[in-house]
């Protein structure tokens, strides 16, 4: 069976099934200021979320925020907030114009069909102490329902920066990005969209957009959405009150060519990239109020064709992959696991852990010249509210050697040669504490700390066939990414210490100034650093922001 015809056969048999009760339009995960706020009612215990999985739906959040309203452990700034997030959310909830509602370039709304139109525009000046550098980016966005069952949404933002500012390989909270070209002067854009199907204990969607898996206030440890949007087809649904399921399969860029495939063209070549494709699930388990426990697989599969196998959302990826490639680990492909535990259980208090399971084996695993534990772990906890309008949080992440790694270009955890999992790559460790202050609806004031540290990049050396002059390396070919110790030499340091001051002049439209003091040591400096930020230690940076 052909994608299109499976895809067609399922978007029937879904439309045919539905009891439409709410539209699935997701609100972009970079609106990083509502999804705080939406943090803050869950740790009031005010509402109950699920936050292990982003984007949140808009339709969500506008529930979220009317159940909310009037509550009584709200303070004077958190009604305001709600207040103030209840003239945009509301349109979800209310037909026509009849309401408070917030400014919108064009907004139409009716029984049948709501749309919102509204520009994108903003700009960031970066200066490190020598020169000053910027980056602009303009475009437009939409986001509307058709009946009671299909959401639309699109954008798109074109950029461009006066110096190259990113880069997959570098160590850096920056969003992925695919440039145009290598002259000075840098180009990209993002284009994200989709469509989606929502019935009364579910949602069918087909997207390019980001996603977020895993707990964390300084990124995720599973899947982070840090690299540039993608296609995938989406699969979500709670059927009763005590268990989620989420479930995507995805078209990445693999940036290696097929050589099979690649042809010439007048004076050149038609570069024709390999496949490379995630199937990925997550379960969630909400045995009591206000804790989750999630747990879930992936599979990185390349070099082959759409294999539908892997559109079945409830599987066990690399045992269906045992059945196609078993016979040899070079014929197979990538897969990981994830847990992920949420407690919000004592009021005002948010502990949660993140397990990211690369590879693992029982027989070996306290044997530390054979143990091949690739692992990634977060752990953290944050308070809300201790003081009137503070919260402060405190995270300890470390990743083993070869997470999110493999010796097979195709089927390694990223797309567009960026790492869908922390930013910090592998073979790291981080201490991450913040505190964060909102005296007036709008402003948001927030102060961190962190330390991190990287090792040695172990899939390099062996890449480059460099194993000799490592003796900690096991020489063995069937044993040589056995036993690698965790951090025996750290490669790369960053000390930094951030103050950023946000606020929200109008419904999206924000203006910010950041100052931060790096401290970065180590023989990798130039490696995992981009030029304009390690050229000098402190960087002010300004701007303002219309949509998202």
């Amino acid at each position: 069976m052909s994608i299109k015809s499976f895809v067609l056969t399922v978007l029937v048999v879904f439309v045919f099934i539905y009891k439409g009760v709410g539209q699935n339009v997701p609100h972009h995960i970079s609106n990083e200021v509502l999804y705080d706020f939406i943090d803050e009612l869950a740790n009031k215990g005010v509402i109950e979320v699920n936050s292990v999985i982003k984007p949140y739906s808009r339709k969500q959040i506008a529930t979220w925020l009317q159940a909310a309203n009037g509550d009584a452990g709200l303070s004077k700034r958190q009604q305001k907030e709600l207040d103030f997030y209840l003239k945009d959310f509301n349109k979800e909830l209310i037909v026509g114009k009849d309401f408070d509602k917030r400014w919108d370039l064009f907004y139409h709304s009716d029984s049948l069909f709501k749309i919102t139109v509204n520009p994108i525009l903003g700009g960031q000046f970066f200066n490190n102490g020598e020169k000053t550098e910027y980056h602009r980016w303009g475009g437009a966005e939409f986001h509307g329902t058709i009946g009671k069952h299909v959401g639309i949404y699109g954008s798109l933002r074109d950029n461009h920066e006066s110096h190259f500012l990113g880069g997959s390989q570098y160590i850096s909270k920056r969003p992925g990005a695919v440039y145009k070209g290598d002259n000075s002067d840098k180009d990209y854009s993002e284009t994200r969209g989709g469509i989606t199907l929502s019935w009364n204990w579910g949602s069918l969607g087909l997207h390019k957009d980001h996603f977020s898996w895993g707990s964390g206030y300084n990124q995720s440890v599973i899947m982070s959405g840090r690299t540039p949007s993608f296609g995938f087809i989406s699969f979500k649904m709670s059927p009763v009150s005590w268990f989620d399921f989420n479930y995507i399969h995805g078209w990445l860029v693999s940036e290696v060519i097929d050589s099979t495939r690649t042809y010439g063209v007048f004076n050149g070549e038609r570069e024709v990239f390999a496949n490379k494709f995630i199937a990925a699930n997550m379960f969630t388990i909400k045995p009591c109020p206000k804790l989750n426990i999630s747990f879930g697989n992936s599979i990185i599969y390349g070099d082959t064709d759409f294999n539908p196998t892997y559109m079945v959302p409830f599987l066990f990826y690399k045992s269906a992959d045992h059945t196609y490639n078993s016979w040899d680990n070079w014929v197979g492909h990538n897969a990981q696991m994830y847990f992920d535990i949420s407690s919000r259980q004592i009021n005002k208090l948010h502990l949660y852990t993140s397990v990211f399971i690369d590879e693992v084996s029982l027989t070996n695993m306290f044997k530390s010249d054979k143990q091949s534990n690739d692992i990634a772990v977060k752990v953290g906890a944050r308070v809300t509210d201790l003081l009137p309008d503070f919260s402060f949080t405190a995270e300890y992440t470390r990743i083993r050697p070869l997470v999110y790694q493999h010796f097979v270009p195709t089927v390694t955890f990223k797309s567009n040669q960026f790492s869908m999992g922390s930013y910090m790559l592998d073979n790291s460790e981080e201490l991450y504490l913040a505190v964060r202050y909102k005296p007036i609806r709008g402003l948001d004031l927030q102060l961190s700390y962190s330390t991190l540290k990287k090792g040695k990049d172990y899939q390099e050396i062996f890449d480059k066939g460099e194993m000799d002059d490592h003796p900690e390396i096991n020489q063995d070919q069937e044993e040589i990414r056995k036993g690698l110790p965790y951090m025996n030499e750290v490669r790369w340091k960053n000390t930094n210490i951030t103050f950023t001051s946000k606020y929200q002049i109008i419904h999206d439209g924000y203006i910010f100034v950041e100052y931060q003091k790096n401290s970065i040591s180590g023989p990798d400096m130039e490696k995992y650093t981009n030029p304009f930020f390690l050229a000098g230690d402190n960087i002010v940076s300004f701007g303002l922001n219309f949509g998202f």
